[in-house]
């Protein structure tokens, strides 16, 4: 028990210090999570908007396939991005791997399927009824969309949110395309991970803090968010 005291101690003491590796590795998770997110909704939030107002054939195939791909292990997302940025395979020019522009692509290809399952299900069950009450008070069919946006922007930002706090805390993908290099692609997942492994639990322990504020701090803005709807 005393040296989980001590852990936490000694944890709070890096935190208080702003010890460099510790906040470098902090900093690094959020911009690359941040990054990936951001770019993920520009492309899920306009698809999965337009394909939700739209009645098609084969809709149940699409939202099973669509839903299935929601929980595509992060494991298997890291494994292809490996595969198709090694130096023999057909991206391995760009020389990504092991970089942090990796696992921003790797966590875009994560957080995309559930941001477009999401904004997929919104559009449908809510957007729908926005576009037909925007028909009826005249609005141009260009318009809608736009319309359609505007409505949904809370719920919206709610699944950016979501795909956020997922991004950060997962640690397969980016381990396997990062490699977890001390001061290029080491993030909190990853330290976290390796720390646990080689018993070294103080830095492990502060970043596990940092993290549970986060995910902490982003549940808290979503549930405000729904609780105000």
């Amino acid at each position: 028990m005393d040296y989980i005291i001590q852990g936490v101690y000694q944890a709070l003491t890096l935190l208080v210090k702003l010890d460099r590796e510790l906040y470098s590795i902090i900093l690094l998770s959020i911009l690359v999570s941040l990054s990936a997110t951001l770019i993920a909704t520009a492309l899920f939030v306009p698809i999965g908007v337009s394909v939700g107002l739209r009645k098609f054939k084969r809709e149940r195939l699409f939202e099973k396939i669509l839903f299935s791909m929601m929980g595509v292990p992060s494991v298997v997302i890291g494994l292809v991005v490996a595969l198709l940025m090694s130096r023999r395979s057909i991206f391995g020019f760009l020389g990504l791997l092991y970089t942090p522009g990796a696992m921003i692509i790797a966590q875009v290809l994560l957080v995309f399927p559930l941001g477009m399952g999401l904004s997929y299900k919104l559009s449908k069950f809510q957007g729908r009824k926005i576009k037909n009450e925007g028909k009826l008070l005249g609005a141009k069919k260009k318009d809608l969309l736009i319309l359609v946006l505007k409505e949904l922007r809370e719920e919206l930002l709610v699944i950016f949110l979501t795909c956020f706090s997922r991004a950060i805390t997962e640690v397969g993908a980016v381990m396997i395309v990062g490699g977890n290099i001390k001061g290029r692609t080491r993030v909190m997942t990853t330290t976290i991970s390796m720390l646990n492994s080689m018993g070294e639990y103080p830095m492990g322990i502060a970043l596990g803090i940092i993290l549970m504020l986060l995910t902490f701090g982003v549940n808290s803005v979503v549930y405000t968010l729904h609780k105000g709807e």
